[in-house]
């Protein structure tokens, strides 16, 4: 099974390589970026290579996908974002997406997840056609709910206590996109 390869305009979206541990670590090591995150700020390269594998993992198992998102003219991998999950049956899916400080702002994210958001409404990824995509955010991450709202993605409303990650509960706002309403 062929990883999907997506490019848009400024973006080249793939798989994994080993050379992307150190740029995986940096990423997941900044605590502005793990802030609302269900992990601590790495402190090894170790854990970004268990991280790769486990990216890698999941597309095999066809349970999900993760993509290393880089520059196209440098190459450079600055975010990842993918489907957590995705269910065939159901034809939803989970979407998540982290980026690197340096670059907020600069609509990279929104890019990559309009990328992701199209090609798997238009069934050009491995678990078919999705009719509805999901987002949850922790209350205050105002930056990934922005993003949401300006690709089209509906505030549902908050599920409390639906996270538990760093030792306690956290409410969750969820958002969700219909294939249907979705403007590319």
């Amino acid at each position: 099974m062929q990883f999907p390869v997506i490019e848009s305009k400024r973006l080249l979206l793939s798989d994994f390589n080993a050379s992307d541990e150190t740029a995986v670590f940096r990423l997941f090591s900044d605590n502005s970026v793990i802030e609302h995150y269900d992990l601590s700020a790495f402190t090894s390269v170790e854990q970004a290579r268990e991280l790769i594998k486990f990216f890698q993992s999941r597309y095999e198992d066809k349970s999900g996908i993760r993509w290393a998102i880089r520059l196209k003219d440098t190459g450079q991998l600055i975010e990842t974002c993918g489907f957590n999950s995705w269910s065939q049956k159901m034809k939803n899916a989970v979407i998540g997406y982290d980026l690197m400080p340096a670059y907020w702002g600069s609509g990279y994210a929104i890019e990559a997840v309009r990328s992701i958001v199209l090609a798997a409404f238009e069934g050009q990824l491995p678990c078919g056609s999705i009719h509805r995509i999901q987002a949850d955010t922790v209350p205050g991450n105002h930056g990934s709910e922005t993003l949401l709202n300006r690709l089209g993605f509906k505030e549902e409303g908050m599920r409390r206590d639906a996270g538990y990650w760093k030792g306690k509960f956290h409410d969750l706002n969820c958002f969700g996109l219909l294939r249907t309403v979705f403007k590319a």
